[in-house]
Parts: structure tokens; sequence; C-alpha cells
């Protein structure tokens, strides 16, 4: 049986009296909350409801996610408290378990949707409704939370009291929509933009950006091992092949060489077609930690890419090779660029060598190459010395060293 929601038309004298004084309402629309972690908001939401006996069991909130890996991103609160967090990857949307529950209804339009789950026969037409109603719940409520953008995001309710809820219950509820709405949207206006700053910038910078640290030619100059890629014969490879495999290609090579340099605290700062670049900070009393951290990053890049080349020859592909530049010095990391589109990076004589002693990597055919102020550092790896050469730009000749080639054997 499908019982109906209070509407506002219901309702022509607007809400009852007093209700704009409602506990709930009150804390909802009180401006000292700022947006917090969504979790500990729902959480409190939630118990404020209960303890103003709207007899929840159970709820969930969900919504739109501007993240690469993420289409939607759920919270579900239970009554002892505890949050589940479960994230909807990409595919999600285009999936039959989507298209066969409540929410799908609610994002196709309809304002709400009620199931009670204690009557006679009840109305089971969504998978999920077996399992509340085997959960012990007695009604479930969904509800449309649409943002100002125009997203149109969910909020549902179960309870497992007798009877299910009340009207004045549900009109409770609505009631309170507009400021729950508001609430999880400047929540999650706040989410999205530290998704997206950490993913467009790196976590290093966009703290350092949410923190303020956006005034044009502010700048702090620090020593950093200096950690640059790029793969070998991109140009050619991109001039042949289709635009959506080279595009495949690079985030295959980018998640190998990536993942290394975050796990050890490394800052990826800038794509450059086929070229990264990343530091690992110099701080005191890590003198030496900062280079091995860049070095075992590099390592591990390549036993990455290792195994990418053996899953792309088992598909008929050819072989990815790179190289990688280490070096050690002072750089200025701050904002560059015009008044209104600025880049938050590095920049200094130690960058820009760092790049040329990558393009030299692929003259000596050595995967990987640092130079002598790189490989002062003591990391545990054998280095040797690949002789003195010169780099354009550089005035004098610098001597460069690898790993020797029985240690580091990169696969074709």
């Amino acid at each position: 049986m499908d019982l109906p929601l209070p509407q506002d038309g219901a309702r022509s004298a607007g809400p009852e009296p007093g209700w704009s004084n409602h506990p709930v309402a009150t804390w909802l629309a009180r401006p000292e909350h700022a947006p917090n972690e969504t979790e500990d908001f729902f959480r409190a939401l939630c118990e404020r409801l209960r303890a103003e006996g709207i007899p929840l069991s159970r709820a969930q909130f969900g919504r739109l996610a501007m993240h690469p890996q993420v289409f939607a991103r759920t919270y579900v609160w239970r009554r002892d408290g505890s949050i589940e967090v479960i994230d909807r990857p990409w595919g999600t949307e285009n999936s039959e378990t989507y298209r066969a529950s409540p929410v799908y209804v609610i994002h196709q339009g309809a304002d709400s949707l009620r199931r009670r789950l204690d009557v006679a026969k009840p109305q089971l037409d969504f998978p999920i409704l077996h399992d509340l109603k085997a959960e012990g719940a007695t009604d479930y409520v969904v509800m449309a939370l649409p943002f100002s953008t125009g997203q149109k995001n969910f909020i549902s309710w179960m309870t497992d009291r007798p009877g299910g809820f009340s009207t004045a219950d549900l009109s409770l509820l609505h009631d309170l929509l507009p400021l729950m709405s508001l609430r999880l949207e400047l929540d999650g206006a706040y989410d999205v933009t530290n998704n997206l700053l950490n993913t467009y910038l790196g976590p290093s910078v966009a703290r350092r950006v949410l923190a303020g640290t956006v005034k044009r030619a502010e700048g702090e100059r620090l020593d950093a091992a200096i950690f640059y890629t790029d793969l070998r014969n991109f140009t050619a490879m991109a001039d042949t092949a289709e635009p959506e495999q080279v595009i495949e290609t690079l985030d295959d090579y980018f998640d190998c060489m990536i993942e290394p340099v975050k796990r050890r605290g490394g800052d990826v700062l800038k794509f450059i077609g086929d070229g990264m670049l990343a530091i690992f900070q110099i701080r005191r009393g890590d003198v030496d930690q900062a280079a091995c951290r860049a070095i075992s990053a590099a390592v591990e890049g390549f036993e990455n890419l290792n195994r990418l080349n053996r899953s792309r020859a088992e598909a008929g592909k050819a072989p990815l090779k790179v190289g990688v530049a280490l070096h050690a010095g002072e750089v200025v990391f701050g904002n560059i660029g015009s008044a209104d589109r600025l880049d938050f990076t590095v920049i200094g004589p130690a960058v820009n060598e760092v790049s040329r002693m990558d393009a030299l990597s692929h003259l000596l055919d050595r995967p990987l190459v640092t130079s002598a102020e790189f490989a002062a550092h003591d990391c545990g790896f054998e280095l040797e010395s690949l002789g003195f050469h010169v780099l354009r730009g550089v005035r004098r000749p610098r001597e460069l060293f690898g790993l020797p080639r029985k240690r580091l054997v990169v696969e074709s």
C-alpha cells in the first residue's frame, strides 16, 4: 500500500504555528553551525530528530558527487549512531540495481515515495524493500532533496515502530526539508571544493590554497628532491593512435608513477603532456629522507610499469618506456600566472635542470638519472657515474648518475 505524504497544497495555511521555533529547525538555521564533515552533521541531525520523537531506526542521505571516480556518495545512519559512507562509482547510473531503486524514481522527478511494510499486503516493488522488511522496518519514506543548482538528491527515513510514521512525523520531516537541503548543500559545496582542489592541485597545494595562499607572486623558498618523468616516443604514439587510446595510455602510465609518489608524501604539481613534475620537500632533520622517498618511488614506478607492460603484451600492445630524472635543490613554491589565471607550482634553476636531465636520460638510454646533488644523499641505492654532460642552458657540464643496469631493468 502506497500512502501519500503530506503535501504543501494540502496545508493552505502554511506551516503549523510555531514550526519555525521547532528545536531542530532552530538548530539547522543557527548561523554558527558552519559546514562540517557530512558524517558528523547527518548523525547529529538524526539524533536530534529522534530526541524530538521521530522514531527513526535508519536514515539515508545521498548526493551526486563531482569526483573523477565517484558518481554518488551515500551516508547511512543507524540507530546505534554508526554512519556508513558508500561511494557509488561511475557506471552505477547505468546499472540495473540503480534503475530498480526508489532513488532512481526520485532522480526522474518524483517528490517523494512512501511504502508501508507492516500492512497485510505490502507493496514491495523495489528490491530494497524486501531487505528492509526482513530487518523489521514498518515504514519507508524517501524524499527529494533539491539543491539550488537544480541538482536533485534524496533523503530517506525508516522506522520499525508498529504503525509506522505518524502524520505529524511526516509533516515535520517534510517541513524541515528546505533547511536540511540548505545545510547539506552548503556542506556538499565544501566537500566538492575539497575534492576538486585535491584532484586537480594535489592535497598539499589544496591545503595551502584553502588556507588563503592565493595572492599572486606569493612564494616560499624551500629545499626539495625533484622528480620528473615522461614517456619515451610519446609524440610518435600520439600521431598514430586514436585520441581515446592516447588518453587511456597516459592514464595507465600516470597510475604507475603517481601512486608511489603520493604514498611517500610527494606532491604531484604539474602535468605537461606526457611529463609529470613532483617534489618531496626536504625538512630539517629529514635531509636524506626526501631523496630516499623520491628514488624509492621511482623504482616502484618502474616495477608498476613492468606489470603494465606484461598486460599490454598480452593485449598485443607495444610496451611503454619512461625516463625519470631526480635532482635536489632550492625551488620557489607559489602562485605563478596572470591576474585571473594562476598555477600553484615550483620554479627555479633546479626545476629547469631536472627537465634537461630527463632529456639526457633518453640519449643515454637510462630509465633513471640523478644529479650529483641528489646522489650525495645516502639512500642505500648503488649509483654509478654516467660522466659529465652539458645540460642545455646550464653553464658548466654536470656529472650525472644512474642505477647500474643490472640493478634496474625496465622490461620492453
